[in-house]
Order: structure tokens, then sequence, then C-alpha cells
């Protein structure tokens, strides 16, 4: 995780202080952080935001859409801002955050695990292959756009219907890439938690559907990796745009923490 920033990935930033790097989840644009970036900003810190490979204005012709890719990027843009910052994953975001903090812990002051995807879910083989048809280019995007108000469980955003009509436009195009992205193995991040030595907080809606015990999991990798625990109530697999009140307060306190440290 030495390479040059790669300029067909596309990233904003904006703000002056601290660095934090936020990473969306698969299907999603950088836009997840709308309400997460500018209270940051405004509290000091230099926010950049990215989109993973395939997804939003970021290129899709890489010849992988894995973690470990993404992670590549990720350690790329800090390097390029000048590190070490605070990842910020949601999802798929979450390891690939993991990732950068393994492989390059002169990078990373700190983690933030949003709705954490850091290791495989448990599924039969008929599930498995049902999805695998499901999430293939010609039919992800109907399946996504059915699928995706359901991990918004409890409070929705204030501009849920706006969002997800965005997210949709978004995907044209991105078919392929996105298809390939939902293809991605959590098993790397697993293996490199042991790794991790940055301060970790894990946030967790109480009611994300895509664990069948959100507070379990939440439980496991904080003992993994000695993280601190925010379970967020009334709130599904995106609580830092659902609620807000209390995801932002709880985020700026830890990035006070860890940026005293760096």
């Amino acid at each position: 995780m030495h390479a040059p920033l790669d300029p067909r990935v596309s990233y904003e930033v904006a703000g002056d202080g601290p660095l934090v790097v936020c990473v969306p989840g698969m299907a999603d644009l950088r836009s997840t952080f709308r309400f997460t970036a500018p209270a940051l900003i405004e509290a000091g810190y230099r926010v950049a935001i990215i989109d993973l490979r395939g997804h939003g204005d970021s290129a899709t012709d890489f010849d992988r859409y894995d973690n470990p890719g993404n992670a590549e990027d990720v350690a790329a843009l800090i390097d390029h801002l000048g590190g070490p910052a605070v990842i910020i994953g949601n999802s798929m975001g979450a390891a690939v955050g993991t990732l950068v903090a393994a492989e390059r812990p002169d990078l990373v002051a700190g983690l933030v695990l949003v709705g954490p995807f850091v290791r495989n879910g448990k599924a039969n083989a008929l599930l498995r292959a049902v999805m695998r048809v499901a999430t293939s280019a010609p039919l992800v995007g109907v399946t996504w756009k059915s699928y995706l108000p359901s991990l918004y469980r409890g409070t929705p955003p204030t501009d849920l219907p706006d969002y997800l009509a965005a997210v949709a436009t978004g995907m044209k195009g991105h078919e392929k890439a996105i298809s390939a992205t939902m293809r991605t193995s959590h098993d790397v991040a697993e293996a490199a938690l042991p790794r991790v030595t940055a301060d970790t907080l894990v946030v967790m809606g109480e009611l994300d559907p895509d664990f069948p015990s959100p507070a379990g999991e939440a439980a496991w990798i904080a003992e993994q990796l000695g993280a601190e625990v925010l379970m967020v109530p009334d709130a599904g697999h995106y609580p830092h745009s659902q609620r807000p009140d209390l995801v932002v307060p709880a985020v700026t306190a830890f990035l006070q923490k860890v940026t005293r440290r760096a």
C-alpha cells in the first residue's frame, strides 16, 4: 500500500485541521456522509470523502473492486493529503479501513466502523446462489432499489426519498462494477483484525437488519479490537445518516481523543 493515488478515484476534501477520511459501503455514494462531513468540518477537521471503485464519480474500468483494492486507494489518498487520518468506514468501508489500519498503521490515527462488515455473514448455499443471480450485472440495479429501503429500519433520514433516487441514478452505467463489488469476500478483513492497533469506535444501529444480532456483532468486533461501542437506537445500517443527532457528538468526542495523541 505505497502506490500513488490513482486519478480514476474520485474524492472531495474540505475544511482545516486533523484529517478524517470517510469511506462509503458498497452500492452507495460518498454523499452518504452528507450529515456527518459538514458537522466534522464545522468542528475543526479536514474531511475527505472517497467514492469506492466503480461507484459514484470513480471510474468503472478497474481490474478489481474488492476490499484490498479499495484499501490501496484509501491509503494512497491519505498519503496524498498528508496523514495520519482517522478513517470512518460504513459497511464494506469498515473492512477497507480495517485493512489500511493493519497494513499501514502509520497512516491511521483511529478507526470509526459504522455498521461494519469485517467478516462474512453466514448464509446457506441456496441463499448464496440466489443472491449471486440477484446481484448479477443485469439485475443488481433492480435488486438494490428494492432492498435498500429495508436497511433504513427505524428513523429514516430526513431526505430519504431523494437519497434513494440519487443512489438508483448513480448505479446506472456502474452495474458491472457494483456487481463485482458485491462478490467481494471479507475474509481478508477478518484475518487483518489481530494486526490493528489503532483506537477504534464501533457504531452500530440497534435495528441493523444486516446482522442477526447487531449488538452481538458489535460486541464481537469490540472484543477483537479493544474498541468502544456506540449502539444507536431506532437506526438500521446507516446510523450516521439516520441518527446524526447521536452519532456526530460521539464521533466528534472520539476524534478529539485520538487526534490529540497523533
